[in-house]
């Protein structure tokens, strides 16, 4: 497998006007950037996941920056402004909801939680509303509004299509940018770098929690549900 050795990703020039080559590599990282290591072969599982979730978004109706593969480690994409925002959907209290509220990881509550928080790792990405985002200008009230929606639509297209796989969609992080035209797309990636992905039989967590609390191998994780993913493909 080739290895994507480098940052956990990077955007690159693309001979194509409006174009981006977004390459994937093997670095793993935690708690905003403290926890940094190198996992081979890491780069190459992100990207087939992420490609395979988002085709099955465009194919619903949600519009993302995603052009096509180029090989294992990259892919074409649509060159957009990103917005600073973290935006974030929960099915399953975890992580830092569970330690904010004081409410136990596992608790499944009547809907999903929306979030979203200000992209700035010098103030540690702190929580915000719309309110917050207005006043910063990150982004438009029509932007938000657009932006919430698609972060619903877009978890009630991946519930069942991780379901499909015996995997529960327990939350996941996106962002949103600006093509030349103005228009919202999807964008960054969704892949267990950017959700929390349990087995749904055993509770196994195949995601990012792997590195941040040193469960095991990380790219044994994700490439279970990888191989999952083409398991289906294939049936």
């Amino acid at each position: 497998m080739i290895q994507c050795n480098g940052r956990g990703k990077e955007v690159l020039e693309s001979e194509n006007k409006g174009e981006v080559i977004v390459r994937f590599t093997d670095q793993a990282t935690a708690f905003h950037d403290v926890k940094r290591a190198i996992v081979p072969g890491k780069g190459a599982v992100i990207n087939a996941i992420s490609i395979r979730v988002f085709e099955r978004l465009e194919q619903n109706g949600i519009k993302t920056h995603f052009i096509k593969k180029l090989n294992h480690c990259e892919q074409l994409c649509h060159e957009v402004e990103m917005i600073s925002l973290n935006v974030v959907v929960r099915n399953v209290v975890s992580g830092s909801m569970a330690k904010r509220l004081g409410v136990q990881e596992g608790y499944v509550p009547e809907a999903p939680v929306y979030e979203i928080f200000y992209k700035n790792l010098d103030i540690a990405n702190p929580l915000i509303n719309e309110d917050h985002a207005l006043a910063l200008g990150i982004a438009t009230a029509d932007e938000l509004t657009m932006i919430r929606e698609q972060a619903l639509k877009i978890n009630e297209i991946l519930k069942p299509f991780f379901a499909d796989i015996d995997i529960n969609l327990v939350d996941f992080k996106i962002e949103f940018g600006r093509n030349r035209k103005g228009e919202l797309l999807l964008a960054d990636e969704i892949s267990p770098d950017k959700s929390r992905l349990w087995d749904i039989k055993t509770g196994e967590q195949l995601d990012k929690d792997h590195f941040s609390r040193d469960l095991g191998d990380v790219k044994e994780a994700y490439e279970k549900i990888l191989m999952r993913l083409v398991s289906k493909e294939s049936n």
